[in-house]
């Protein structure tokens, strides 16, 4: 699989990453261990993780694979902190004394001394970004975290961020933004793209799939074993199973059948190769799945079909 740096830091990863917020609950650890050797196998070395996945069960399932199935130094592994679950209910919360007790607690999970890449989830418009930064600086002059970045800031945001990092050489600089990108979702390029571009720093992809909408499974209606239908994803499904979606679900299914590819292999294969995009992370609840999503790595969409899917989906 193809390596690339994330911006202007020393941190290579693959351009499929792997992601894991399914583990530990709807994937439990057989599944989870099958994915990662599909995974591995193919050249893969970016596994992306979050304290909240599976309230921790995610990294639990990452900790075990270590040493058993790679050996630590072989994987990137990030994950992230900033976001708590209260009586079922999220809560942001990027203060330093929050972000730090999470680090520690991701650390204990994943068995390991370090992390790669360690994220701030989310911006928090009630901390203060000095407070958020000053957490990702202690984090990477301990070395429990080799590199930092943030995750679903705006254009603005991340800029800010990546500023104040830049203002002092003592200071851990900002290696990467995460934000869902996809053909459903383009907000990023108004802002964020340009500003992950014009600072070096690098840009990752998530939910690429359009939070699986892409892959045409809800055309005829919810997959029973999708999870669409499941009580804790619903939610996160149905912002995309509107009519504009709709219609660009119906053009990627053309453009597939055309090519003769599936709609995910285009879907992927579209954010991937966009301009900025550092890597797209991919998730599945299952190693079938998973290697069905892998086979894009073999194929590059033609320009003339990249423009078309561009002008249905604008913004």
């Amino acid at each position: 699989m193809e390596m690339r740096r994330a911006g202007k830091t020393g941190l290579d990863i693959s351009r499929l990453g792997l992601g894991t917020m399914t583990w530990g609950r709807d994937t439990d650890e057989h599944e989870a261990a099958d994915q990662c050797r599909a995974y591995i196998e193919i050249g893969g070395n970016f596994i992306d993780t979050a304290s909240t996945y599976g309230d921790g069960d995610s990294e639990r399932v990452i900790g075990g694979l270590i040493g058993t199935l790679f050996a630590r130094e072989e994987i990137v592994i990030a994950t992230k902190a900033g976001i708590n679950f209260i009586d079922g209910e999220s809560k942001i919360d990027a203060s330093r004394n929050s972000l730090i007790s999470q680090l520690e607690k991701s650390l204990t999970r994943l068995g390991t001394d370090y992390v790669d890449l360690w994220q701030v989830h989310s911006w928090d418009p009630a901390v203060p970004l000095e407070d958020t930064l000053s957490a990702l600086d202690f984090a990477y002059s301990s070395g429990k975290a080799r590199y930092v970045g943030i995750s679903n800031y705006s254009g603005w945001q991340g800029a800010r961020a990546t500023t104040i990092q830049e203002s002092h050489a003592m200071k851990a600089p900002i290696a990467t933004m995460q934000n869902e990108y996809s053909l459903l979702n383009r907000l990023v390029e108004s802002e964020v793209l340009e500003s992950s571009q014009t600072l070096g720093v690098g840009f990752l992809a998530w939910s690429p799939l359009g939070r699986g909408v892409l892959t045409g499974k809800y055309r005829q209606g919810t997959p029973s074993d999708s999870r669409g239908a499941s009580p804790h994803f619903a939610h996160f499904i149905d912002p995309y199973l509107d009519e504009r979606s709709r219609r660009i679900v119906d053009a990627v299914c053309v453009a597939a059948q055309g090519l003769g590819y599936s709609p995910l292999e285009v879907a992927l294969s579209w954010v991937r190769d966009a301009p900025g995009v550092t890597s797209a992370i991919i998730g599945a609840r299952t190693g079938a799945q998973l290697r069905g999503a892998l086979t894009s790595e073999e194929i590059t969409l033609p320009d003339i079909v990249r423009q078309v899917l561009d002008e249905i989906s604008a913004p």
